[in-house]
This record gives structure tokens, C-alpha cells and sequence, in this order.
């Protein structure tokens, strides 16, 4: 018999705050995190916005509960912090009998710290413990060691999709009995290369930016991190933990139609929706609210808007983008996104999709300007389209 799968904890850090705390009230305040760049030397620090967490490496050691070591990136750091919290609310510590796993998203790795070094190693052949920490699953060793758990490690990375799909593989690895619980998201830090890299795609906003708008102009790429603990209902009777909700429908679709581009027509997009529900069982009108990918550039807008009216049809749930408030956290957004949209089932409300002024003239239909308070979400759908057109969606029910 296929396990249910519950949610039992979360834990995040982002530009909206160190924990979930402080980003469930930067949200239900329609505060958005975007600033200037701080903590990169890079000649693009007065142009861009982004959505940078306002702590130094220091200050993430200390939140951490860590010794100053060499070898520790901005980008496991703060993997640490979220995954911590995560385990600590679903009580990951109790019952070491059940099989854990960890299942970390991330795509640039430790290249926050090994950037500084690089021009040194490629010169003089000089090794040290951030050259080390490049490779994307360092992080993923690290949180893995800190939480204590060996049963089963992997990292994930396909680009903007990764922390979605981290959960979509740890949902799977539940529900066909491999593991009980599984700690799954993903950790993003800026770092010059991933600035650079954006900004040669001409796809970075120098204004906040305005996901669905008619005169959207980009994106503004942020940094975080988020987990959730997921667990089997077996797991539950054992562990005790109450659930947060049950995560019920997953979806990916890899269209391949560009290498950074969606169709213009959204078949991935419907693909992985469609999916989505299919797994749950649901109908496109029981979907209560989606949080979109909605990154804010020309192409992903229209093409997700599409795929929406394709799927829903004139039955079209709110709409939200929430990325005007953390900014695009890449590899770490699924994950993000996923916490946010389980917060609006907690809190009865739906997030704004800050920005917006103008529909876009192709659509019919435009996201949620103002916070909702007070209305029924029971179920919610969660998109995160990567390049390459990995695209996974997920859906989350009240329990």
C-alpha cells in the first residue's frame, strides 16, 4: 500500500528574515526583501537588486551554531540554518529508527567562496578547502553531517526546478517505502558568476520587479535557504509530530524546447500541472491558489499565464508570484515556494504578487494585487520551471 506523505517541518532563511518567523511576518506585512548588494565585490553592486540576506559569513557561522572553519560556504551556511530549523521542528532528532534521507538543491555549489580563490589555484596549483567546497553536493555533506543522517544522501541540481524536484524525489521515496522521513529543499547563495551569468542573458530587472505585468522587465535573483521534513503516516504514529499538511500531487515534464527559454505556448508548463493533479486525484477546480514560477521576464510570464488558461480553463484560482518579495532564489526557490504556499493554507490568506499595475494583453486573467486575509485555501499548487524546460509543480492540501 503507497504511504501518504505529510509535512512535519519546515525551516527557512531568506532576505525576509532568519527563520520562519520572520519571513511569516515580512509576507503577512507585503514586505519585500530587495536591496542593494552588500556581500559581493562586484562592479554590478549599484545596478542590480537583489534579494540578499543581510548577514556576513561570520554572522552566518555564529547563527549557525558553528565554529569559524574553513571549507564552510555562504551557500552551505545557509543550508545549515533552514535544514536546522526544519529538523528541529519535525523533531528529526527522536525516533533514530526510521529511515531518513536528505535530499539537498543547489547549483552554485560552494562558488561563493571558491571564486575568490580561483585565479590562485589555476596560477599556482594552490589547494585549499574552498576549492574544495566547489562541487554542489559539499553542501549537501555538510547538512547531511550536521543532522546526523546517513540513511540515504543525494543532490539535485536542474536549475530553478532543483529544490522542487528535491521534493518531488523524496515524496516518491515515501510513498514506495524506501525511507520514513526525508529532509528535502534546497540552498541558493548569489555569488558574482551567477550575477554575471544572468545579467549576459539580459533577463536581470533593475527595478523591483513586476511578475504578469504587461511591462514586466526581468528578474531579480535572490539568495536562501529552505527544507521541509517530509514524513510517511507509519512515521507519524511513531514520531508523534502533528502534520502541517500532506503534500499530495507531484508533476515534471522536461520539454527541451530551448536551453533557458519556456514555448511560447507552455507545454511544459500544462505538462507538469497536469501531471500534478493526476497524482492527486484532484480536479483543476480544487485548486485554491497557485503560487507561479512568475519570474518576471517576458517569456516565462506569458507562456505559465497559457499554460494556466490551458489548464483551468474560465475556472482560474488566484494567482500570485511571490518572488517580488525574496527575489528569484534559483535552485532554492521550489523549496521557498513550496513553504510559502503551505504558510497561506496555515494563515487562511493569499500572498500578493507585489508590483503588478498592468494585465498582460494576452491573458485573461491577472494575479492578486492585495493580501487576502481571512479566505478559505485548503489546497494549494506550487510551480517551478528550471532551464533546459524542467518544469515540476506541486500540491499541497490542509490536514
Amino acid at each position: 500500500m503507497d504511504q501518504r506523505v505529510f509535512v512535519t517541518g519546515t525551516g527557512i532563511i531568506s532576505c525576509l528574515g532568519n527563520n520562519l518567523k520572520e519571513n511569516l511576518a515580512s509576507l503577512l506585512g507585503s514586505r519585500s526583501g530587495l536591496g542593494r548588494i552588500h556581500h559581493i565585490d562586484t562592479l554590478l553592486k549599484d545596478d542590480l537588486l537583489v534579494g540578499e540576506v543581510p548577514l556576513t559569513l561570520d554572522a552566518l557561522f555564529d547563527l549557525a551554531g558553528l565554529d569559524h572553519t574553513e571549507g564552510y560556504s555562504r551557500n552551505a551556511l545557509l543550508g545549515i540554518i533552514a535544514a536546522k530549523e526544519a529538523a528541529s521542528h519535525a523533531r528529526l532528532k527522536e525516533n533514530r529508527d526510521l529511515r531518513t534521507g536528505l535530499i539537498s538543491a543547489t547549483t552554485v555549489g560552494g562558488m561563493d567562496q571558491c571564486e575568490l580563490y580561483y585565479q590562485d589555484f589555476l596560477a599556482n596549483d594552490t589547494r585549499n578547502a574552498y576549492i574544495d567546497s566547489y562541487d554542489c553536493a559539499d553542501s549537501t555533506e555538510k547538512i547531511a553531517r550536521e543532522l546526523g543522517i546517513t540513511d540515504f544522501i543525494t543532490t539535485i541540481s536542474t536549475a530553478c526546478s532543483s529544490a522542487a524536484n528535491a521534493l518531488m524525489l523524496g515524496a516518491r521515496m515515501i510513498r514506495t517505502g524506501k525511507l520514513d522521513r526525508v529532509v528535502a529543499g534546497g540552498c541558493e547563495s548569489l555569488t558574482k558568476f551567477h550575477l554575471n551569468g544572468f545579467n549576459a542573458l539580459k533577463i536581470l530587472d533593475k527595478e523591483p520587479s513586476r511578475p504578469f505585468d504587461q511591462n514586466r522587465a526581468g528578474l531579480n535573483l535572490g539568495e536562501g535557504a529552505s527544507y521541509l521534513v517530509l514524513e510517511s503516516e507509519e512515521s507519524l504514529k511513531k514520531s508523534g509530530n502533528l502534520p502541517l499538511c500532506e503534500l499530495v500531487g507531484w508533476g515534471n515534464s522536461c520539454e527541451a524546447f530551448h536551453q533557458t527559454a519556456s514555448s511560447p505556448e507552455g507545454t511544459g508548463a500544462y505538462l507538469a500541472m497536469k501531471k500534478a493533479l493526476e497524482v492527486s486525484g484532484l480536479k483543476p477546480e480544487d485548486i485554491d491558489y497557485i503560487n507561479a514560477h512568475g519570474t518576471g521576464t517576458d517569456n516565462n510570464d506569458l507562456s505559465e499565464g497559457k499554460a494556466i488558461e490551458k489548464l483551468f480553463g474560465n475556472r482560474i484560482p488566484y494567482v500570485s508570484s511571490t518572488k517580488p518579495f525574496t527575489g528569484h532564489t534559483t535552485s532554492a526557490a521550489g523549496s521557498t515556494e513550496a513553504i510559502v504556499s503551505i504558510l497561506c493554507i496555515q494563515q487562511q490568506a493569499i500572498w500578493p504578487n507585489l508590483n503588478f499595475k498592468t494585465p498582460i494583453e494576452e491573458l485573461h486573467f491577472s494575479p492578486v494585487e492585495n493580501l487576502i486575509s481571512n479566505h478559505p485555501v485548503n489546497v494549494v499548487m506550487s510551480n517551478s520551471f528550471g532551464f533546459g524546460g524542467n518544469d515540476t509543480s506541486l500540491i499541497f492540501v490542509k490536514v
